[in-house]
């Protein structure tokens, strides 16, 4: 045995405890080199897919991020982020359910997301879900109760639900958080103009071709009380055909929304021949908004209306419908079926209608045209019988100032037997 052997033996064993060390550090080191290059490229795809889809957006190709977007969704279905701009381009996009779906998905998993909140009390609020909408801000406000971006949509809300003091306090909070805040500087002006009452007093003048002239004034009270009740009282005084006639009406309306409601009324009147000495009425109207450049919205109304002469009944059913078309121009049509009882008579039903186009012609005056065609029977005295009749008009809305304006009118109806009516209207409104 030569004296290196036992060296050389024991020695051997030692270098192989050394090595392995060794070789797990380097293969320790690869995997983390490994992780770390992972987790680089995967923040870099990241941060790709969202730069692709900003610039995309800037770009206003908005199904075209959609498609990144969903894309990003099929190798990492549970990235919030990709779902929380899933929600913000299906809502941009008009698809307002798909949209809030994937919002509340995020929130599922992130409850106390504000910027996601935010996003949709706004897609609520496009759906009129108004009061949805603000129970969504509340928890935002309650997350980040310094937010004014938060505090402003709120307030957008609290109008919009006619909670209007309530709206003036949440603006009044931004601008403390934030003085230079112009849209709640803005919305502030325009709360401090809000009225809640018109008084309208009017005088109508009308001259025939077979008689006296006549005249009828009327003065009107009209009042939104709240987001949900509303009401509208008017007297008339009229002269005609030699007999004086004051008449009161009253009617009451309830908003289940905003674009629902349903009203009723009715009207007394002292005894004579040529108004109604009774009158009952009902109507319900709907409003519908689309997402059309030519027709954005439409309110549809089915009115029922009944009339008490002395010696005869009318009864009447009408639809008016209100197109509004670009840049405040309206289109009005209405349709009306009359059922009139005479004594001695059998009844019979007549039809009758009238449309209207409304258009702007400067910043503080807007002005009408009109026409109206059909048989009337409703008096005994100034449309007795049967009356076939052609009425052609027009007129202008001056608003002289912030509160108050002065509307009027001129027509001209041209009725069976050669006669003929020439009216003049002139009124006054004030808000308050």
């Amino acid at each position: 045995m030569t004296p290196t052997s036992p060296s050389l033996v024991g020695s051997a064993p030692c270098h192989g405890r050394d090595l392995i060390p060794s070789i797990a550090r380097s293969i320790g080191l690869v995997i983390a080199l490994t992780a770390i290059s992972g987790h680089l490229c995967t923040a870099e795809a990241t941060e790709d897919w969202q730069q692709r889809v900003t610039n995309q957006i800037k770009n206003h190709h908005l199904n075209e991020a959609l498609k990144i977007v969903e894309g990003r969704l099929t190798v990492a279905p549970e990235d919030l982020e990709a779902h929380g701009w899933r929600g913000r381009l299906l809502a941009w996009t008009n698809r307002w359910p798909e949209g809030e779906a994937e919002y509340r998905l995020v929130l599922d998993k992130s409850p106390d997301d504000t910027e996601i909140l935010a996003a949709l009390s706004d897609v609520l609020l496009w759906q009129k879900k108004y009061d949805e909408s603000l129970q969504v801000l509340d928890h935002a406000r309650a997350t980040a109760p310094r937010d004014p971006e938060i505090l402003t949509r709120r307030a957008k809300v609290l109008t919009l639900l006619n909670r209007t003091l309530e709206a003036r306090a949440q603006y009044r909070e931004t601008l403390d958080l934030n003085p230079e805040n112009r849209d709640a500087k803005a919305a502030l002006l325009a709360l401090a103009s809000d009225t809640r009452h018109e008084l309208r007093v009017e005088n109508d003048t009308d001259f025939f071709s077979y008689t006296n002239s006549a005249e009828t004034q009327r003065v009107t009270l009209s009042s939104r009380w709240n987001r949900h009740w509303s009401t509208v009282f008017s007297t008339n005084i009229y002269q005609r055909f030699g007999e004086d006639v004051g008449n009161f009406v009253a009617s009451a309306a309830y908003h289940f929304t905003n674009q629902d409601s349903l009203s009723a009324g009715g009207a007394v009147a002292n005894q004579q021949t040529v108004a109604p000495t009774k009158e009952a009425f009902f109507e319900y109207g709907h409003g519908f908004k689309f997402e059309n450049h030519w027709v954005p919205g439409l309110e549809s109304s089915l009115q029922q209306h009944r009339f008490w002469y002395r010696g005869a009944q009318v009864f009447t059913l009408a639809t008016t419908n209100i197109v509004y078309l670009p840049h405040g121009w309206t289109y009005t049509l209405a349709v009306i079926g009359s059922r009139t009882e005479f004594t001695g008579f059998a009844p019979e039903w007549v039809p009758s209608g009238w449309t209207k186009l409304g258009f702007p012609l400067h910043r503080l005056v807007t002005g009408n045209i009109f026409y109206a065609v059909g048989s009337e029977n409703f008096s005994q005295v100034d449309q007795i019988g049967r009356l076939a009749t052609h009425t052609y008009g027009g007129g202008l809305r001056y608003q002289f100032a912030e509160r108050q304006d002065v509307t009027g009118y001129v027509s001209q109806q041209d009725r069976s037997h050669n006669q003929t009516e020439t009216s003049f209207g002139l009124s006054y409104g004030i808000l308050f």
